[in-house]
């Protein structure tokens, strides 16, 4: 015999196996845009932030759950030519605060993909040879005494 049972917002269904055996009649409802346990993505319908999207990986809780709405909330609603570039400040009080709790905010180890430049990420995180002579740099390569077999590396 099936029956059916409430147990707050979930309703259990039992059926036999001769009603499991036969064809649904079941009829499906529209989405409800409202409804809180749906998943509603990054952005709502109403053009608002969904802060509780999973996709932000936990990003607006925690202790700089705040400066990164901040910044987010700044670049989302950017109307400058170059979006988000009246959001550095809002970015760099969040990188900061992020700084402040290295456990909780690890910084990528992949140096490939890390920019470079003076006082990079990239060059700081380097790890050392061990050698006192640093890697040889595009203005630093060493030219060997016969200068017609070694090729230098054209600035671009």
């Amino acid at each position: 015999m099936s029956y059916c049972k409430q147990e707050g917002k979930d309703r259990i269904i039992f059926v036999t196996k001769e009603d499991h055996e036969a064809p649904s009649n079941a009829e499906l409802i529209a989405d409800d845009p409202n409804d809180p346990y749906e998943e509603q993505g990054l952005i709502l319908p109403s053009g608002e932030i969904n802060w509780n999207c999973p996709c932000l990986g936990g990003m607006a809780s925690g202790p700089c759950g705040e400066p990164f709405k901040a910044a987010f909330s700044c670049f989302h609603y950017s109307t400058e030519e170059v979006k988000g570039s009246d959001c550095v400040d809002k970015f760099r009080s969040m990188q900061e605060c992020m700084q402040r709790y290295p456990e909780l905010y690890p910084q990528e180890d992949d140096n490939d993909n890390a920019p470079q430049g003076e006082g990079g990420a990239a060059e700081a995180a380097t790890p050392s040879t061990g050698d006192s002579d640093p890697a040889p740099t595009p203005d630093s390569t060493p030219v060997s005494a016969d200068a017609s077999q070694t090729q230098r590396p054209t600035a671009s």
